[in-house]
């Protein structure tokens, strides 16, 4: 009996030994058959092939896969389901082995499942994820009908101010991607030709991974725009008007507000056709008064001014796109765009030129002329892409992509002094054209694989950038009546860019834990020619490593943790030595000797889900090495020279929250703010002007919105910048409130927004600031009044729209001088 005993245990620990070896692994992945793209929290159920017993079931990951561990050998069937898809039943192959890969399993989309699912509920305005924040253009009323910077204003860590000019988190410079596509042109033009009734959403990306260019050194901006849903047609338009301006502020001309926009996709079978085009003409109307005095040999000059400064805005856009997948393995898009814009400044400033002995205390001079200044720069780009994409049976992935831009950038500022009051005697003419063409190349290829739990990036790409400018000085000889060319402001320039870069990630989750880990490095050789000088050759060999942790505390509690390296190359006008009259007071040059700013990024943060929304905070640094201001210098008695340098190093240290709240079933409310430390220490003009300033700089974008039925809804925001300094003096604050009422009908394809801009009423100062430099002889403060209280109205159409993200090309670097 003991012996039978002893041999039955023996025997069941040897089958339980054996089951044990002989069990197995099953794993695969899920994605949308017309998109490719993984399906997360997918169903996955594994059945027996024999009775059709359910054994166990599992949801996929964010990557589209999903794992099966511990399986006793045997023949299986697995029954994956998705809302939206058509069920899919996938037999397992029967492979020995401890390891089971079964093949990519591709889902149709049901597009009766499409058109009968009316969803009711409010999408959130703003939604974390690992690397980014992601903002719903649709929920900020007051920017439809106007362009991606309309929408931009309105998220935490972005900031516009008087100038139009953008800073993300304090810093000017970052990088522009439109539907995942860098573009290297200038941020505030390319964001100014995208209509913001054709974006579905801004991403703000603070600590992008190694697989992003590094260029941008507060991060990246990317902007998705909407396309038509699988198996349909879709058609948008928009129509804008303007209502006459209030304030017309004594300008030459009246502002003109209006534009349209469509856009038309088809999307069936194996091919996806997008086409859209728009025009906006965006005038303002506006003052400027300042006060400049400049000091040289005891001689006190002051030229304060007062007069116009309005702006003439419009741009006009097509784009085309079209893809073809003729299986799950193939994917080939091509696409192109053309764009014109022009932007017109006109200046009809009043000067008062008073000299002064400061040793006898008597007038040495004095004149008051009429200055006419109208600065008009226009840019029209060309470019094409075509892109392919194939797909192995191991779900891997390999990308090919080719980009070719051709822009023409031309500028002409005209300049006249005219005697005051009469202002029929011409005391000078001068003429300043310039021209700016622009060749541009980009192939990158990209590698993706699957590897454990997680997923493996790696990629090449090679980026050429050539650009030549022609920028001269025409004074009209007031004899003669012809225009002669001053040599001391003219030139010719160019400079060759050449990028050659290599990557590497690997992104996946553990637990709790989703981490992103990368390493990119980048061969760059910038070859610059001022005029007849010898050609300066810069060449930079830089690592860039990046890393993103997001932790899952509790259901509702997330911490993050990003760094990246990143770098801001110089632009043309930067780099050139040669002086550019653009103002009646100002003259402009760059620093062909000028270096790149090497920025590292840190940024710890947390994200907490409530009842009625979600909340969040981000505690961050920047480190910018070599950082370039634009600074001023004494040209002469009644012109500063502004000159673009490095000025040392800048750090910051800043704290942006923002949170999103269903206060009521009628009632939202977003809000975002940003406070930051900004110092730079440093040096300029050859170490003979020492630069120490900080300042504490805060901004707020927040709105709330009332709803007083399904298609009636008021929303009302606000955007505020504070007082900061900079190399050589400080800014004001600056403040936009706004107010929009939207009436939707026809079962919400029809929407009318009426927009109350720049809400003033003469009590806020709104939509104006002031600007102060000064040295140890100069000082200068100009402060700019820009319209208020503007009145638009938007129309928007919408049949059969979704958010699916369309493959238009997009601008690559484009009017870097624009």
């Amino acid at each position: 009996m003991k012996t039978f005993t002893a041999t039955l245990l023996v025997l069941i620990l040897s089958l339980a030994t054996v089951q044990a070896q002989t069990s197995v692994t099953i794993t695969g992945s899920v994605s949308d058959k017309q998109t490719s793209k993984p399906l997360m929290y997918c169903s996955v159920a594994l059945f027996k092939r024999l009775d059709s017993s359910l054994v166990t079931g599992v949801l996929t990951s964010e990557l589209g896969v999903f794992r099966f561990e511990k399986v006793v050998p045997g023949q299986y069937y697995l029954q994956v389901q998705y809302m939206g898809y058509n069920k899919s039943i996938v037999a397992v192959p029967g492979d020995i082995g401890s390891h089971i890969q079964v093949p990519a399993i591709l889902l149709d989309p049901d597009p009766r499942t499409l058109q009968e699912i009316s969803v009711t509920s409010e999408r959130q305005a703003l939604e974390n994820k690992v690397d980014r924040q992601v903002y719903r253009a649709n929920q900020f009323l007051g920017s439809q009908g106007g362009t991606a910077i309309d929408v931009l204003k309105n998220t935490p860590s972005v900031t516009v101010n008087s100038e139009g000019n953008i800073t993300l988190r304090g810093s000017s410079g970052f990088l522009v991607l439109v539907n995942g596509k860098p573009v290297q042109s200038d941020a505030t033009t390319v964001l100014n030709q995208i209509p913001a009734n054709t974006i579905e959403n801004v991403e703000v990306i603070t600590s992008p991974s190694a697989r992003f260019d590094p260029d941008g050194k507060a991060g990246i901006i990317n902007i998705t725009t909407k396309a038509g849903a699988v198996e349909s047609r879709s058609f948008s338009a928009n129509i804008q008007g303007g209502f006459p301006a209030i304030y017309r502020y004594d300008n030459l001309e009246s502002p003109l507000r209006f534009g349209a926009d469509a856009t038309f996709n088809i999307r069936s079978g194996k091919w996806d056709f997008n086409l859209s085009g728009n025009y906006l003409r965006n005038d303002i109307a506006g003052q400027r008064t300042g006060d400049v005095n400049t000091t040289i040999d005891n001689v006190f000059t002051s030229f304060p001014s007062d007069g116009e400064r309005s702006f003439i805005r419009y741009n006009y856009t097509a784009r085309s796109s079209v893809s073809f997948t003729p299986n799950a393995r193939h994917t080939f898009s091509a696409g192109i765009y053309t764009g014109f814009r022009s932007l017109s400044r006109r200046a009809d400033i009043v000067y008062h030129n008073v000299k002064t002995d400061l040793i006898s205390g008597d007038t040495v001079g004095q004149i008051t002329y009429f200055n006419s200044n109208v600065a008009r720069k226009s840019g029209r780009i060309t470019l094409g892409n075509l892109d392919y994409t194939h797909t192995f049976d191991n779900k891997s992935a390999l990308a090919i992509s080719g980009l070719v831009e051709h822009a023409d950038v031309d500028g002409l500022t005209t300049n006249l002094n005219l005697q005051e009051p009469d202002r029929k005697t011409l005391l000078q003419s001068s003429r300043n054209p310039s021209k700016n063409p622009l060749n541009a190349f980009r192939i990158k290829a990209d590698y993706t694989m699957n590897v454990g739990t997680g997923k493996l990036e790696t990629g090449y790409q090679y980026r050429s950038q050539i650009q030549k400018g022609s920028f001269q000085y025409l004074d009209l000889n007031l004899e003669s009546g012809d225009f002669i060319v001053l040599p001391e402001f003219s030139s010719n320039t160019k400079v060759d860019n050449d990028i050659h870069s290599v990557y590497g990630q690997y992104s996946a989750k553990s637990g709790k834990l989703e981490y992103i880990v990368g390493l990119r490095y980048e061969y760059a050789r910038r070859a610059f020619t001022a005029g007849t000088q010898q050609t300066l050759n810069l060449n930079l060999s830089n690592l860039f490593p990046s890393l993103n942790l997001q932790y899952q505390v509790s259901s509702s509690l997330r911490t993050k943790i990003g760094y990246s390296k990143r770098v801001q190359r110089a632009t043309n006008s930067e780099l050139n030595p040669f002086p550019e009259r653009e103002h009646s007071e100002t003259l402009e040059s760059g620093d062909p000797q000028i270096l790149p700013e090497f920025i590292d990024l840190s940024e710890l943060g947390v994200v907490k889900d409530l009842e009625k929304g979600t909340v969040f905070a981000t505690i961050y640094n920047q480190r910018i090495k070599n950082v370039v201001n634009r600074v001023n210098s004494v040209y002469n008695d009644t012109i500063l020279n502004r000159i673009y340098t490095n000025a040392g190093l800048a750090t910051s240290w800043g704290l942006e929250a923002g949170t999103t709240l269903n206060l009521a079933k009628w009632w939202q409310f977003y809000g975002g703010g940003n406070l930051y430390h900004y110092k730079i220490k440093g040096a300029l003009f050859d170490d003979n002007v020492n630069v120490s300033t900080s300042s504490w700089v805060y901004s707020i974008n927040a709105n709330t919105t009332i709803k007083f039925s399904r298609t009636f809804q008021l929303q009302g925001a606000l955007n505020y910048l504070s007082k900061r300094v900079t190399a050589q003096g400080e800014d004001s604050r600056f403040i936009t409130p706004s107010l929009s009422a939207r009436k939707t009908l026809l079962k919400g394809k029809l929407a009318a927004t009426l927009q109350w801009q720049n809400v003033d009423l003469g009590l806020f100062g709104s939509n104006r600031q002031r600007i102060t430099t000064f040295g140890k002889d100069f000082f200068t403060t100009t402060n700019y009044i820009q319209e208020t209280d503007i009145f638009m109205i938007n129309l928007s159409y919408n049949f059969n729209q979704t958010s699916k993200k369309a493959k238009l090309p997009a601008s690559e670097f484009g009017e870097k001088e624009f």
